[in-house]
């Protein structure tokens, strides 16, 4: 799943599509807040 992500980030680079590549990243940082926010609410 990680060299997955890698290979995405490394083609959006590449290419030069900066604008989705920024997208990706986001959508990135949004689903490992939810994981941590669903890993808290277990833990309690």
């Amino acid at each position: 799943m990680i060299n997955y992500l890698r290979n995405i980030r490394k083609t959006l680079l590449k290419d030069g599509k900066t604008n989705r590549y920024f997208k990706y990243a986001i959508g990135e940082i949004v689903l490992v807040v939810i994981g941590i926010l669903i890993a808290l609410s277990i833990n309690n």
